[in-house]
């Protein structure tokens, strides 16, 4: 099996890259966001678990996580940060298990292959999931401006800047990447080097 983990820095576009190889090369995508927010569904017990040690203002009056109430606890605190990590990684890795298993079992495939898109592959220690590691770049300004864009007003720059330094510096994931995939320029130049990178051909 061919299991392609790919991870960058927040806003770096690992979005966009997973987006084409789903659309272009018609790879199955594992989404750690995606089961992460499964993790943490109304009733479940890693959101009665939270809720727990954090009180019931973490949850809306409809059960569901208040989302910014997480997040201004974790991106202040890591202790925090890391107890909330060790209630949702265990969820995350059985999901990718999974999905494993159910690759296995597609024999009429010559190489099955599948992308792991991971933000926190090092950070989570799940790289022994993957075959391969594909860290998307950009440069900290173009970072900061994305976030700006996706966020809008409800994160201030220190907020932003809080995020950012939450992550392992993405000069680190750069230097344990197998393929470092350069998202500073066109949509072309970034989707050219994915093409590449599928074929093993140097990006």
């Amino acid at each position: 099996m061919r299991l392609i983990g790919l991870t960058g820095g927040i806003g770096t576009g690992k979005t966009t890259v997973s987006n084409y190889l789903a659309a272009t090369h018609k790879l199955p995508i594992w989404d750690a966001d995606v089961y992460s927010r499964l993790a943490v569904e109304p009733n479940s017990p890693v959101l009665n678990t939270l809720a727990v040690r954090y009180g019931s203002d973490l949850l809306y009056s409809d059960g569901s996580l208040n989302r910014a109430k997480l997040g201004d606890i974790i991106f202040n605190s890591l202790t925090e940060r890391q107890w909330v990590e060790s209630q949702i990684h265990p969820f995350v890795r059985d999901r990718f298990l999974e999905k494993r298993q159910e690759l296995e079992k597609q024999s009429h495939l010559a190489e099955p292959t599948a992308v792991l898109a991971i933000p926190l592959l090092f950070e989570a220690n799940m790289t022994d999931l993957v075959t391969e590691i594909w860290v998307v770049y950009c440069s900290l300004s173009t970072q900061k401006q994305r976030l700006i864009q996706r966020h809008g007003s409800s994160l201030t720059p220190t907020q932003i800047q809080a995020r950012i330094d939450s992550q392992m510096p993405l000069s680190e994931k750069c230097q344990r990447a197998d393929v470092i995939i350069d998202n500073c320029g066109s949509l072309q130049h970034l989707y050219q080097q994915c093409d590449r990178a599928l074929t093993g051909e140097r990006v």
